[in-house]
C-alpha cells in the first residue's frame, strides 16, 4: 500500500438489502468510518431496484471519495438461477456506479472474505460481525449484518493490499504446494 491514507468502500450486494461499509486505513491503524444498508424491499420493479442501487452507491462514492470499491462476488450455492441473475444485476449496478466515478473495483468471493476476517471460510454472518466489532473497536446492531459483511469485504481488500501474496496458489499450505508442484519435490534418500 503506497498511500499514507486510503478509503475503502465495501459493498455486499443483494436484491432486497445492499450492505455498505466504509473504512479508512492509514500507517497507524484501520478506522471505522460508516456502515449501513440500502433497503430496496419496497421497490416492486426489479429495474427500479437497480436504479436505486446505482444512485445510492453513487451518493456514497461522492460522500466518501473512496480510493477503492471492494464488492462481494455472487455465490451460487443451491440458489435458483433466476435469483443468481438478479443478484448479478444488483452487483452490476453497484459496479457501474464505481465505473462512472472512475473508482477501481475489486471482487472477493464470500468464502475468501470470511477466511480473511475469521480464519474460517464457513463462518456465520454473526461471527464475521463479532470479528469486525473487535477489529474496528465498535459495536454493531445485529439488524445490520449486511452492513457488517460489507465492512468485512472492505477489510478483506485492505488485507489483500498489504499481503498480495495471499492469493498465490500453494502459499497457504505445504500440502497444496506439494500437490501443485510434484516435480519440485526431491525424494528423500
Amino acid at each position: 500500500m503506497n498511500d499514507s491514507q486510503r478509503i475503502i468502500l465495501g459493498i455486499d450486494p443483494g436484491t432486497q438489502i445492499v450492505g455498505y461499509g466504509v473504512i479508512l486505513v492509514d500507517k497507524k491503524s484501520t478506522h471505522y468510518v460508516d456502515m449501513g444498508v440500502i433497503d430496496i424491499r419496497k421497490e416492486k420493479d426489479h429495474f427500479a431496484k437497480l436504479n436505486t442501487i446505482f444512485s445510492e452507491v453513487s451518493i456514497l462514492i461522492e460522500r466518501y471519495s473512496p480510493n477503492d470499491l471492494a464488492i462481494e462476488a455472487p455465490f451460487y450455492g443451491n440458489q435458483n438461477p433466476q435469483v443468481m441473475l438478479k443478484l448479478g444485476r444488483a452487483q452490476g449496478a453497484a459496479i457501474a456506479a464505481a465505473i462512472t466515478h472512475n473508482i477501481p473495483i475489486f471482487e472477493y468471493a464470500p468464502r475468501k472474505v470470511k477466511m480473511a476476517i475469521t480464519g474460517r471460510g464457513s463462518a456465520t454472518k454473526e461471527q464475521v460481525a463479532l470479528m469486525m466489532e473487535k477489529t474496528l473497536g465498535v459495536s454493531f446492531n445485529t439488524k445490520y449484518l449486511d452492513a457488517s459483511d460489507a465492512l468485512a469485504i472492505a477489510m478483506c481488500h485492505f488485507y489483500q493490499l498489504i499481503n498480495p501474496l495471499s492469493d498465490l496458489e500453494g502459499s497457504t499450505s505445504w500440502e497444496k504446494f506439494i500437490k501443485n508442484h510434484p516435480d519440485r519435490i526431491k525424494p528423500s534418500k
